[in-house]
């Protein structure tokens, strides 16, 4: 019987956990998208009915496999460690050849940017973090270039960091 009740202690708390769980992320959401359009009534009207540009261009997607970076050492590290990537570049199709012409390029510039993060802060990271990180790092070299970067989006198809 104590079994019994040790069951129905732990599925009652784990039910109410996940119930106020789930009402502070409602909470969270409704008040932080009030805060979004406080203010602003015409702004947001007017952005829900504003049609979205969509790109109809055919899209190619060219790979630029094996990325490998060696990453800085941390205080007290002694052990080398590596990070591996293979991203993927988004280009409409009149632009993949330019983009391809540039695949070294962007290699040296993936390079630069991921050499800066030690072992311990590339392993906390998530893909999105890389991604956003190469993608500014991207915009960045174009920007200093005075060049239009040819591709819309760099995308990671594959991430070691060992």
């Amino acid at each position: 019987m104590k079994k019994w009740k040790l069951v129905a202690l732990i599925t009652l708390g784990a039910v109410l956990t996940a119930t106020a769980g789930g009402a502070a992320a409602w909470y969270g959401l409704k008040s932080r998208a009030a805060a979004a359009h406080a203010g602003e009534p015409e702004a947001a009207a007017s952005a829900a009915s504003a049609p979205v540009a969509i790109d109809k261009r055919p899209q190619k997607y060219i790979s630029l496999d094996k990325v490998i970076v060696m990453l800085r050492r941390g205080p007290g590290d002694t052990t080398t460690h590596y990070l591996a990537m293979d991203l993927v570049l988004q280009a409409a199709g009149e632009e993949e050849k330019i983009t391809k012409e540039h695949l070294p390029m962007l290699r040296s510039v993936a390079v630069k940017a991921m050499s800066n993060y030690t072992a311990e802060q590339a392993g906390g990271m998530t893909i999105e973090q890389f991604t956003e990180a190469v993608n500014t790092a991207y915009n960045e070299s174009y920007a200093r270039d005075k060049r239009e970067k040819p591709f819309s989006e760099a995308m990671i198809g594959k991430l070691i960091v060992e």
